[in-house]
């Protein structure tokens, strides 16, 4: 009904509003009004659908006329486009700058970079892996905690620090001394590494001939040092000293210990040798030894000064020279008692420590090593000498030495040494009787007595040049097997001590024989010392001039003319202080 009452309300609006009748009507406006007509008759979607073509067609209408109306809107709207059309002409004028080599480089090393990204990685190969692991494992290491720090190795990183200090340290100047020292040296080891040569019709002629001498009866007459002495002169209006009956010795030692059993029954606390306090002072200047009671200084020749006593003639001389070689330093103290201490500091930190009591006497010698462990090298009780002012030698007080034992047994002849091994086996042999104490290192060079409790080497195969002292360089490498002996019995025990002797024949005055030969055993411990590396502070020198004749004849002997070593550490020190 709406709808029909829509259309019939559409038709009569229709025919009112038109003037003329409808045949009238031209042909311009019945479009007009047959759309109307028709318009009021469709449905409200195909009006809505009317509406929104009406709106579009006005809008294409706007966007087709111009908007002459709205300039600076247009204006606003064009200008940022006409500042970047400028911008561009402008740089299109400006002229480019030059490409430099700078820029070329960078500009090549850009590209090599993106070369570089764009290739594909190259595959990992296993060494690559195993670095790759090696580093991760540094970073794990690095990463975890450091464990505690104990003494232990504290100590050992001090000992490390202190071997890198001293490897910094610049290397002194090499003297011409120390160019010889050198030179003889590398001579030593050129001879060891010639061949041995074939044995020879004379070696085999010498070696007939050591083994008849081995089978010739013993002959112990004048055998011992203390067999040869002259007879004790008497004091006027004295006595003759007293002296025991002539015993066999007992049983060999088959030790050290064993030698000092008596010795040892009351043991001494040996404390520290650096523990009592001093005072520092300088160098004390020993213009000349004390002159012992008794005795009376004879003659000085060449810094060493010879006395008389008991009608034999001992010669003394400073005796810290060849301690101090190439030292680091060296300083002296005072202690109590008038007693002074002398203290040598070797340049890799080692210590050697000699204590003297007022008459210059060495009562104590110890080394310190590095890690403050002390050896004893030289031991005695020095209140003795508090109380004895004149000099008495021990050996008075013991019965004359009498062995049952062959003379190749307590004399070894480097002549007839064809072993290397020989000289070991000699020198590590304990004494050959009882010792009763330890006595000082100026006992033992002055009594031939107390020198005979222990057993010597005869080097007769050094050949000194007539009246000279110097050692030719031909013979140095003579020394090669009993250094090589001293050598491994220190590594054993660095407390050894050696008593390196001087022994001229009877040609020529007897005072000026004593000087040359003390200083021919003080020219065979040097070469130890430059050429073999035997610590000077484990040698002790003495020249006895012609004294001790090994042939009782006044004509030139070349076995007269020798140098002896002995190994003395059973009569310095306590063995106990050694193990």
């Amino acid at each position: 009904m709406k709808r029909h009452f829509r259309i019939v309300l559409g038709a009569a609006v229709g025919i009112t509003l038109t003037p003329a009748p409808l045949p009238a009507l031209s042909r311009d406006a019945q479009p007009r009004a047959a759309p109307l007509i028709l318009a009021q008759a469709q449905s409200p979607e195909e009006e809505e659908l009317l509406r929104r073509k009406k709106r579009e067609g006005a809008k294409r209408d706007e966007q087709r006329a111009p908007r002459a109306e709205r300039p600076a809107q247009r204006e606003r709207a064009e200008r940022p486009a006409a500042r970047e059309r400028e911008a561009v002409k402008r740089r299109t004028a400006e002229p480019e700058p030059a490409i430099t080599e700078e820029r070329l480089k960078r500009r090549k090393d850009r590209e090599a970079v993106k070369r570089g990204a764009a290739e594909p990685e190259p595959a990992v190969t296993e060494e690559r892996q195993k670095r790759r692991k090696e580093r991760e494992a540094v970073k794990r290491r690095a990463a975890e905690p450091e464990p505690a720090i104990t003494e232990e190795r504290l100590k050992r990183r001090k000992e490390r620090e202190a071997v890198k200090r001293r490897a910094a340290e610049p290397e002194p100047a090499i003297t011409e001394e120390r160019l010889k020292r050198r030179k003889e040296r590398e001579a030593v080891k050129r001879r060891a590494a010639e061949p041995e040569p074939a044995i020879t019709e004379e070696r085999l002629k010498r070696r007939k001939e050591r083994e008849a001498a081995m089978r010739r009866p013993e002959n112990a007459a004048r055998l011992f040092d203390s067999a040869k002495e002259k007879p004790v002169r008497r004091k006027p209006g004295g006595a003759e000293p007293d002296q025991p009956a002539r015993a066999r010795a007992e049983r060999l030692p088959e030790s050290d210990a064993a030698a000092q059993a008596r010795a040892s029954r009351d043991p001494v606390q040996i404390g520290s040798v650096i523990s009592e306090k001093g005072r520092r002072i300088e160098r004390p200047r020993r213009e000349r030894p004390e002159v012992p009671e008794g005795a009376e200084l004879v003659r000085e020749v060449n810094n060493r000064f010879i006395f008389r006593t008991n009608n034999t003639y001992f010669i003394e001389r400073p005796r810290e020279e060849r301690l101090i070689i190439d030292a680091r330093e060296v300083y002296y103290e005072e202690l109590p008692r008038s007693r002074q201490r002398e203290v040598v500091v070797r340049p890799d930190g080692t210590r050697i420590v000699t204590i003297r009591n007022r008459w210059g006497d060495v009562v104590r010698r110890v080394k310190i090593l590095p890690d403050d462990r002390e050896i004893v090298l030289v031991y005695v009780e020095d209140d003795y000498y508090d109380e004895v002012l004149e000099w008495r030698d021990p050996g008075l007080d013991l019965p004359p030495l009498d062995l049952d034992i062959p003379v190749r047994d307590y004399i070894l002849d480097a002549e007839w040494v064809e072993d290397p091994e020989d000289y070991y086996t000699f020198l590590d042999q304990p004494p050959v009787e009882q010792v009763e104490r330890t006595y000082s290192l100026d006992e033992v060079r002055r009594s031939a007595r107390i020198r005979d409790k222990v057993r010597r080497i005869d080097l007769d195969i050094i050949n000194f040049e007539f009246g000279s002292a110097q050692i030719p360089e031909s013979e140095i490498g003579k020394l090669e097997g009993v250094a090589g002996a001293m050598q491994r019995l220190l590594k054993e025990n660095p407390g050894e001590t050696f008593l390196i002797e001087g022994h001229t024949d009877a040609v020529g005055a007897e005072v000026a024989n004593l000087a040359l030969s003390d200083q021919r055993a003080e020219a065979v411990a040097t070469a130890l010392t430059n050429v073999f590396d035997i610590p000077p502070e484990n040698m002790e020198t003495q020249g006895y001039g012609e004294q001790y004749l090994k042939v009782e004849t006044q004509e030139p002997e070349r076995e007269n003319r020798r140098v002896a070593i002995r190994r003395i550490t059973p009569l310095v020190a306590p063995v106990a202080s050694s193990e």
